[in-house]
């Protein structure tokens, strides 16, 4: 294996969107920093099965409607 090549492997504290905290080792940042993360499982409607808004951007999802109201089985 060649020598010097490989990122610094360090323990860092990861901080949820509730608070809790949990150690664990990773590349990023230096020994000891604190990730605080803005989304996590815990608060994101992809795993906690919350409502999700639809984004209509510039009318984009009432033409994709309006085009294909007909289409379908009936």
């Amino acid at each position: 294996m060649k020598q010097d090549i490989h990122p610094d492997y360090h323990e860092i504290t990861v901080v949820m969107t509730d608070g809790t905290e949990f150690t664990t080792r990773s590349t990023w940042g230096a020994a000891g920093d604190r990730m605080t993360l803005d989304v996590d499982p815990k608060s994101h409607p992809a795993w906690t099965g919350g409502n999700q808004r639809l984004l209509d951007s510039e009318g984009q999802v009432a033409k994709f409607q309006k085009r294909f109201e007909g289409f379908g089985i009936k």
